[in-house]
């Protein structure tokens, strides 16, 4: 009988919700007519705001091999153009080129919580989907457990039903 109340344990699990007390059969048969998989990124991009769609663009950009082309293209040039292509008297940036690392220290301190907040954002979605992922499997276990109980009923009848058919043949056999 632990086993029927570990059975229902799980389905009220799966369903989030309280189950009055069912037999077994009518469990298995709520599971199975209740869809239980859920689309993530649906689900997530419906909660998603304007911050959280752009937090998620920049990190897209920012982890791409384009971006880091052209970020160093972009400090080769600031480089060169300081140092070879301006005269000394017009240089934005002279050589230790402050103003440089004041751009990367600020690009760096804007970007990194941006990157996070996406990280963030995937770490959810990834945690929806293995919750998912754990009650479709429990699911597919309860069916398949009772397909295995219906299979077992099905040998046991069968069983049945030839030690009753050699009966009839062996009555059958002594009368003739």
């Amino acid at each position: 009988m632990e086993k029927n109340k570990t059975k229902k344990e799980i389905v009220k699990m799966l369903l989030n919700r309280e189950i009055d007390n069912k037999d077994e059969e009518e469990l298995l048969d709520l599971l199975v007519d209740q869809p239980i998989s859920i689309d993530v990124d649906k689900q997530e991009e419906s909660k998603m705001n304007f911050g959280d769609r752009l937090a998620d663009k920049i990190s897209e950009i920012a982890g791409s091999w384009l971006f880091i082309i052209l970020f160093i293209s972009f400090l080769v040039f600031w480089i060169l153009l300081n140092t070879h292509i301006l005269s000394e008297n017009n240089q934005i940036d002279p050589y230790p080129f402050i103003l440089l690392n004041l751009v990367l220290s600020c690009i760096a301190a804007i970007q990194a919580p941006i990157i996070m907040m996406s990280q963030n954002r995937q770490s959810e979605k990834d945690s929806l989907r293995n919750q998912n992922d754990y009650r479709t499997d429990l699911k597919s276990e309860l069916i398949l457990e009772e397909l295995h109980d219906k299979m077992e009923l099905i040998l046991a009848r069968e069983k049945e039903i030839i030690k009753r058919l050699d009966k009839l043949e062996k009555g059958n056999d002594k009368n003739d």
